[in-house]
């Protein structure tokens, strides 16, 4: 299964790098030479020339892509990769379903998806009330357990009480 290292975000400068919004925590993929599949782009795949950090963000040049306007064309391109272990990291579609319980084993919902974020990720949980966002950090859940289907929150006080929020989510989605 090809999963998303990184979406390209818009083009910098006049040479065709671009900011690239990364959604993986392997930066071995990020190296000079590595091999991304395309979704919906013209090319099929982009090799990375050089890699550099600009602003805390992730600034990249390709191969392929030589002017501002190829790069500006890739604006908003998945770039995918084999899906792959990683440490501590699970992917989106292993994660939803999931039963949600506390430490006491009190069932608080079923995972519905994660919303990505800049400071951090949130866990989607859908409660009979509606859905929750979850802060995903290791504080809040300390343990996902994919073969046993479960994923562990210790959720401060008022989290599944009074945080309920639309999510966009219409209940056919659920």
């Amino acid at each position: 299964m090809r999963m998303t290292a990184g979406i390209i975000g818009p083009a910098h400068g006049l040479r065709g790098e671009v900011l690239v919004d990364v959604r993986s925590d392997d930066p071995a993929l990020w190296a000079p030479g590595s091999l991304f599949s395309l979704e919906d782009s013209p090319l099929a795949e982009l090799t990375i020339g050089g890699v550099r950090i600009h602003k805390e963000r992730l600034l990249v040049s390709f191969e392929e892509v030589t002017s501002r306007e190829k790069a500006e064309e890739l604006r908003g391109v998945r770039l995918l990769v084999e899906e792959h272990e990683e440490e501590d990291a699970w992917y989106p579609h292993q994660l939803k379903g999931l039963k949600a319980l506390t430490p006491k084993g009190e069932e608080l919902g079923t995972v519905s998806g994660v919303r990505f974020g800049s400071a951090q990720d949130l866990l989607l949980v859908r409660t009979p009330e509606g859905t929750v966002m979850v802060p995903f950090v290791a504080q809040i859940v300390p343990e996902v357990d994919l073969e046993s289907g479960v994923v562990t929150i210790d959720a401060p006080p008022g989290l599944f009480d009074d945080d309920v929020v639309d999510t966009g989510e219409t209940r056919s989605q659920r």
